[in-house]
C-alpha cells in the first residue's frame, strides 16, 4: 500500500513574512549606502566635498569632476586610451586563461588518480595562506630572472596561476557524478570533449563566480614594482598618479572611484543569476 504524504506548508504568518521582508530591505539599504555615497560624491562640487559636517547626498550636482578627470587624462603624454587598453587586455587575458587553467587542474585533481595528487592539492591550499606582501620579493626576483619585468607577463602570468581558482573549482568538480563522465567516454568522447562539454557546463555557477573574483582583482590591479614604462601602466596606476597631485583633485578622485566601480558592478549584475543558481547535479547521488 502506497501512502501519499501531505504537502507541508510553511508554519508562519503573514505578519512574520512581512517582518522578514522589512528586515531584509533594511539590510539591503544599509549595504547599498557605500554605493550611494560614492555616486553622490562623484557629482559633488568641491565646496560640498570639503563641507563639515559632511553631507551624504549631493545638493548641487555637477559634472565638473568628470570633466576635470578627462581633462587631466587628455593632458598626459600617454593617451587615456592606452591606459584603458592595458587594463582591459590584462583583465580579459588573465581572467579567461585563469578560468581555463584552474578548471583543467581542478578537473584532474577531482576526477583522476595519479601519484602525488594529495601533495599537489596540499601545496595549493598552503599557497592560499601566504600574503602578497610576503611573496613580493620572491616574485620580483623570479620575474627579473625570467626577464619579465616591465612586460605584460609580469601581471598576467601570476594571475593565471592564482591558487584560489584551483581550490574553488575542485570543490565543485567533486560533485559531478562519475557516471556522467563515463557515459561520455563510452560514447567515444575524449578527455577534452568530456571536460568542455560535460564537466564545464555542470559547474557553470562555479566558474562564473571565479570570473567575478578574477575580473575584479585584475581590473583594480596596478603595475606595482613590475611595470615602470608609462605605456604599459594600467588605468588604476594612472588614476592614482592624478589623485596624488593634492586636494585640488579631490573631485577627480571621486569620479575615479565611481568609474573604477562601475565595470565590476556591471559584470556582477550580468553574472549574478547564474552564480546563485543551483548546480544541475544537485541531488544526484553516485
Amino acid at each position: 500500500m502506497v501512502s501519499i504524504s501531505k504537502r507541508r506548508t510553511p508554519n508562519r504568518s503573514r505578519f512574520g513574512d512581512l517582518t522578514n521582508i522589512l528586515v531584509l530591505i533594511g539590510f539591503a539599504a544599509f549595504m547599498a549606502l557605500p554605493l550611494v555615497f560614492a555616486v553622490n560624491n562623484a557629482f559633488k562640487p568641491l565646496e560640498e566635498l570639503f563641507q563639515f559636517p559632511p553631507r551624504f547626498l549631493v545638493r548641487n550636482p555637477t559634472l565638473d569632476n568628470v570633466r576635470d578627470l578627462f581633462a587631466l587624462m587628455n593632458a598626459s603624454w600617454v593617451p587615456f586610451t592606452r591606459y584603458m587598453f592595458n587594463t582591459v587586455f590584462i583583465t580579459l587575458i588573465g581572467t579567461v586563461f585563469h578560468i581555463i587553467v584552474a578548471s583543467m587542474a581542478a578537473y584532474v585533481l577531482a576526477k583522476h588518480q595519479f601519484p602525488g595528487k594529495n601533495l599537489f592539492f596540499n601545496i595549493v591550499i598552503m599557497a592560499l595562506m601566504f600574503s602578497p606582501h610576503v611573496t613580493a620579493i620572491p616574485n620580483y626576483l623570479i620575474m627579473s630572472r625570467l626577464g619579465w619585468v616591465d612586460t605584460y607577463n609580469a601581471l598576467v602570468v601570476p594571475a593565471i596561476a592564482a591558487p584560489l581558482g584551483v581550490f574553488l573549482m575542485k570543490q565543485f568538480m567533486e560533485q559531478i557524478p562519475v557516471s556522467l563522465l563515463e557515459s561520455a567516454r563510452i560514447d567515444g568522447a575524449n578527455e577534452f570533449i568530456v571536460f568542455f562539454r560535460v564537466a564545464m557546463p555542470l559547474v557553470k555557477p562555479a566558474w562564473l563566480t571565479l570570473l567575478i573574483f578574477s575580473f575584479q582583482g585584475l581590473w583594480n590591479l596596478d603595475g606595482g614594482t613590475f611595470v615602470y614604462s608609462e605605456e604599459l601602466k594600467t588605468l588604476p596606476t594612472a588614476l592614482q598618479q592624478i589623485v596624488a597631485t593634492g586636494f585640488s583633485r579631490a573631485g577627480a578622485a571621486s569620479a575615479i572611484a565611481l568609474f573604477m566601480m562601475i565595470v565590476p558592478l556591471v559584470v556582477f549584475i550580468i553574472s549574478q543569476n547564474n552564480v546563485i543558481e543551483t548546480m544541475s547535479t544537485s541531488g544526484i547521488k553516485e
